[in-house]
């Protein structure tokens, strides 16, 4: 027995290393750049790219047959040198608008010659991903200011971070700006109808309503018009700097330096030049928005969802939790009633989540919330549900209720391993039900109850399904949580985003899952990380409520 259960303790060990193993592994590299090769095939086709990975395969006879005299005896060639398999890369070509594909597979009997161009550039842009080309030139005003690589390379590195500097400048007027004019003329909208409901159209309280919605108009449109002309200003000012790439093809590209999030000639770079590309895309991934349909970009509206939602969950679920097991464990007399509740909440830890996630959508999204926005948002829900639709307190509340069962039974068991001497020494001198429970069980049982609620964020925060119906989404631009003037001031009814969804949707969402494929990877040790973090924080907490009462402890 001993063997067998340490075998079977070994075996559980490295499997679950294995998977963080392989997960650190993809993760890490994920970002850190590599060559950029040209392949020369015999066809007389040109591609370059980066080499993403390399297999070997057994062609069958059928692809063999469909290739032209001279092919199929380089393919046989291949064949009789090894065991009868053809190596093949997977090249990230890039260039979407040109070539209609992200990826390619070169087999090794399709090429005539392989290099790697010293001004071979990597550019990652705003839209339609990589782009993969040497410089041609530099244009300012439209006026070619460079015409060799270096001196191109050179003006482009001057003038980049000021236009991507305006570039930000201007998304700030799109998204905060506007935003905020759009809210005002919003919020005297929503006045206007509420006055019109309340009293009638017909009323002076109405007439007042639309008087001040028409002023806010006046000003609304004149701050509309200033906003433009800055934004107009920013756009005429960034396309004066154009970089051209000429393709392995031999097409030229013109890209504005705005559009240009990063770009780096991959064949040059030092260990250090890498490094700096690496650690400045990991930033971007950890602080910046998604783009690319999530498969390129940041995740930190994922980040900042995923981690709020965990937090209103606990902070939720363990003092109802906790109450819960208190009754039962201290409060309640054994019976048939408190025996089937017990049993309840077994059952209940072994309902399939989509289950809770049909019932938040029900319950909490449109019966509680839309009950609320009947009561106190009739105006806005005019225009469409305020409460009464999936979004980040809803979707604690369902998690909260999943996760119920893991804290009811962990504090349970953390009641019951307090002695009863100590329960019985504490009447003894004269303390009531409560004074003992708050002064003498409470304390010795945190730790316990701790554990539980490590428990229940660790499956909180990486549950998808219930989430995708009653909040998580592909795309939340305003953060969830955000506190501003519109009702209702502290926005827990937004939708929001989500690490588990997100990965969810890179991996079978996604339209270019190869290159989404490192991403899946890179979002999975982000979460492992994020949940290792709130673990590790509520575990100090316990290690420290057990050190102060391991005296009292026998």
């Amino acid at each position: 027995m001993v063997w067998l259960t340490g075998g079977a303790l070994a075996v559980a060990l490295l499997m679950i290393l294995g998977l963080l193993l392989l997960v650190l592994a993809q993760g890490c590299t994920t970002f850190w750049p590599v060559p950029v090769e040209q392949f020369d095939l015999h066809d007389g086709r040109v591609l370059m790219g980066e080499a993403t990975r390399s297999e070997r395969f057994e062609p069958d006879q059928s692809l063999l047959d469909q290739l032209d005299e001279e092919s199929r005896l380089r393919a046989e060639d291949r064949r009789t040198e090894g065991d009868g398999t053809i190596q093949r890369r997977l090249l990230r070509i890039g260039n979407y608008e040109l070539t209609g594909e992200h990826f390619a597979w070169i087999s090794d009997y399709e090429v005539a010659q392989r290099e790697r161009p010293p001004w071979a550039l990597v550019v990652e842009r705003l839209e339609w991903g990589r782009f993969y080309g040497e410089p041609e030139a530099f244009l300012l005003d439209g006026e070619v200011v460079a015409d060799t690589p270096e001196s191109v390379w050179a003006a482009f590195n001057e003038h980049h971070a000021a236009a991507r500097r305006r570039w930000e400048a201007r998304r700030r007027l799109e998204v905060h700006e506007i935003g905020r004019v759009n809210a005002r003329q919003e919020a005297a909208r929503i006045a206007l109808r509420k006055a019109e409901i309340d009293h009638g159209a017909e009323s002076t309280q109405a007439a007042a309503a639309a008087s001040r919605f028409e002023s806010v108009q006046r000003e609304v449109e004149e701050e509309f018009a200033h906003l433009r002309e800055k934004i107009r200003d920013f756009n005429e000012e960034n396309a004066r700097y154009v970089l051209v790439l000429r393709t392995a093809q031999g097409q030229e590209k013109r890209l504005e330096a705005a559009e240009i999030v990063r770009a780096y000639p991959a064949n040059q770079l030092s260990l250090g030049g890498r490094a700096a590309v690496y650690f400045s895309r990991w930033g971007e991934f950890l602080g910046d928005n998604p783009r690319e349909a999530n498969s390129e970009g940041g995740v930190f509206p994922a980040i900042f969802g995923t981690v709020l939602m965990t937090i209103i969950m606990s902070l939720l679920v363990v003092p109802l939790g906790v109450l819960g097991a208190l009754y039962l464990r201290e409060y309640a007399k054994g019976g048939a009633i408190v025996s089937a509740v017990r049993i309840a909440i077994n059952n209940l830890a072994g309902v399939p989540s989509i289950v809770f996630g049909v019932f938040g959508l029900g319950f909490f999204c449109y019966l509680v919330g839309g009950t609320i926005d009947d009561l106190f948002f009739r105006a806005k829900s005019a225009s469409g549900p305020t409460f009464g639709a999936g979004g980040l307190f809803w979707a604690s509340l369902t998690l909260a209720l999943l996760t119920l069962p893991v804290v009811i039974v962990a504090t349970e068991e953390a009641l019951a391993a307090v002695p009863n001497s100590m329960r019985e020494g504490s009447y003894a001198c004269g303390a009531s039900k409560w004074q003992t429970i708050k002064r003498i069980v409470l304390p010795r049982a945190m730790p316990g109850i701790m554990t539980g609620t490590i428990l229940a964020m660790a499956r909180g925060a990486g549950e998808v399904a219930p989430l995708m119906l009653v909040g998580a989404v592909k795309l939340a631009p305003e953060l969830p949580g955000a506190i501003n003037s519109i009702a209702p001031y502290f926005h827990v009814e937004r939708s929001f985003m989500h690490l588990g969804f997100h990965i969810y949707d890179l991996g079978f969402q996604s339209q270019n899952s190869e290159a989404a494929k490192p991403m899946v990877f890179t979002t999975t040790l982000l979460l492992i990380a994020i949940i290792a973090a709130l673990n590790l924080a509520a575990a100090w907490l316990r290690l420290r409520l057990r050190r102060k009462f391991v005296g009292n402890q026998f």
